[in-house]
């Protein structure tokens, strides 16, 4: 009897070489090397990698998030009150949006910097707008908004209004009350509509409103001559038009004379 075996296929080395089959052409036998249970592939590490900070990412996102929307409720509540730091951070706020609106309000805007009291409340409204209207991807500044939103003689005049704050409420100015003045006309004589000069009438108006004597008007006019060299009078008669010259300084002469 003849013995029967059972031929075994001999199993192909992992490689690309060829090898020859019975009708004698060679034949290219590509395998994959597999990993032992286990383990990862470096591709699989990597994407898991990133998955994983993509996954760690969203929640500090979301985190934050969530903290930056509990402290703008908490702050939302204060703009109720009339006069608090939230409230005039908010009123900041809508003066840039303006109602939608193109342009900031700029007469709304400086009505509220007036009515702040003291340098010390304008820091508590820059830190009650950061807290309203911070983002995650972003803090809210007042500052920089401010900036970006104003032109720089609009910028320019804003900013001295806050800088005539005395430190603190019941003090005496923390600067020099003329020269503030001084500049505030200066930046309303400067302004511009595009690349057209032009005249800020209402800032005008407003920081002749401010002035509380004919004395102190006088002592503005002084601080604007050392600063510009040119009679503060003659500039405003000169962006006058149409009898503003007189209707400006009617405000002057109903005023005290001390």
């Amino acid at each position: 009897m003849n013995q029967i075996t059972t031929y075994q296929p001999q199993q192909l080395p992992a490689t690309n070489e060829a090898q020859p089959n019975p009708a004698g052409n060679n034949v290219v036998t590509t395998t994959t090397q597999q990993t032992p249970n286990g383990t990862w592939t470096l591709k699989e590490k990597l994407i898991f990698g990133l998955l994983g900070l993509v996954g760690i990412g969203g929640t500090v996102w979301l985190g934050k998030k969530i903290i930056l929307n509990a402290r703008s409720n908490k702050e939302q509540k204060n703009t109720f009150e009339d006069g608090s730091s939230a409230t005039i951070a908010k009123q900041i706020k809508m003066a840039f949006e303006n109602d939608g609106w193109w342009g900031t309000n700029t007469t709304a805007l400086r009505e509220t910097l007036v009515s702040v009291q003291s340098q010390d409340d304008w820091d508590k409204v820059i830190k009650s707008y950061e807290k309203l209207y911070s983002t995650p991807t972003e803090k809210a500044n007042l500052l920089k908004d401010l900036s970006d939103e104003l032109q720089s003689t609009e910028y320019n005049e804003m900013l001295q209004i806050i800088n005539a704050k005395p430190k603190k409420r019941g003090q005496a100015p923390a600067g020099n009350q003329y020269r503030a003045w001084a500049k505030r006309l200066k930046a309303a004589f400067d302004k511009e509509y595009g690349f057209l000069p032009g005249t800020d009438d209402a800032a005008i108006t407003a920081t002749f409103n401010e002035i509380p004597t004919q004395a102190a008007f006088i002592q503005t006019g002084v601080e604007y001559k050392r600063l510009y060299g040119t009679n503060m009078l003659d500039d405003l008669n000169g962006e006058s038009e149409f009898g503003q010259y007189d209707e400006w300084m009617a405000i002057i002469v109903k005023k005290r004379k001390q």
